[in-house]
């Protein structure tokens, strides 16, 4: 997979985005501070947003190219967005809240893959009112995984959850990872969640990439926690 931002730029009121920079492992962990851009990088790739100038590509199909106007409607892109709010229908049980992925062409193998993978089989009847935080992640994360993406975004997706909720849904990711090998471009401010992702760190702060590398070089270990090491700021 090799995701292209190409001299990316957005604004948003006082706030600017500006990324020039490939993409191109199985995971790769967006972090940063809280404004720093992480979940409008998102929603640009997704198609959610239109960029100001540049362009962005997926294994060479043009997504956007701001300076010829295209821009491709995002059921069209191949992407899975499982956003901070999940986006769930609280009126529909798991199973058709999952299935409403399938529309966009998941084959029933890819489906039945996707709910032994994320362990839903024996939740499918449930309402959505009577699952827990985890349950509904992986509610979530299986309808974006069924539409058969060529790359999954997800928008800090365990937030809220305790630290034994966070360990499985951690697990499930890694199980994604690797039996069903869709790459992930992941945003987090829990640097645990890098580090148990492994993978590529890319920091953005004000809008800007200031550093990037693998887990070893960019996270520090701290009794009890783990946070981002200090980095210098790229030119």
């Amino acid at each position: 997979m090799k995701l292209e931002l190409a001299n990316l730029r957005t604004t948003l009121g006082a706030f600017s985005l500006a990324l020039d920079a490939l993409i191109d492992r199985p995971v790769t962990t967006i972090c940063g501070p809280s404004g720093a851009g992480k979940t409008t990088l998102l929603e640009l790739v997704a198609g959610l947003r239109r960029p100001s100038a540049g362009r962005i590509l997926l294994d060479g199909t043009l997504l956007d190219d701001a300076a010829a106007g295209r821009h491709l409607a995002p059921p069209a892109r191949q992407i899975g967005y499982v956003p901070q709010d999940l986006a769930l229908f609280p009126n529909l049980d798991v199973r058709r809240n999952v299935m409403f992925g399938a529309r966009r062409g998941g084959s029933e193998a890819l489906v039945a893959e996707a709910l032994d993978v994320l362990q839903l089989d024996g939740l499918l009847d449930r309402r959505m009112e009577g699952l827990s935080g985890g349950e509904r992640q992986r509610v979530a994360l299986a309808r974006a995984l069924i539409s058969a993406p060529r790359l999954l975004l997800l928008d800090e997706p365990l937030t809220g959850l305790d630290a034994a909720l966070r360990e499985r849904a951690l697990e499930h990711l890694r199980r994604v990872r690797d039996r069903l090998r869709v790459p992930m471009v992941y945003v987090t401010h829990d640097a645990r969640d890098a580090a148990a992702l492994e993978g590529e760190i890319l920091w953005l702060d004000q809008g800007r990439l200031v550093a990037r590398g693998g887990v070893d070089a960019m996270l520090e270990p701290d009794p009890g926690a783990m946070r981002l090491r200090r980095q210098p700021r790229q030119s």
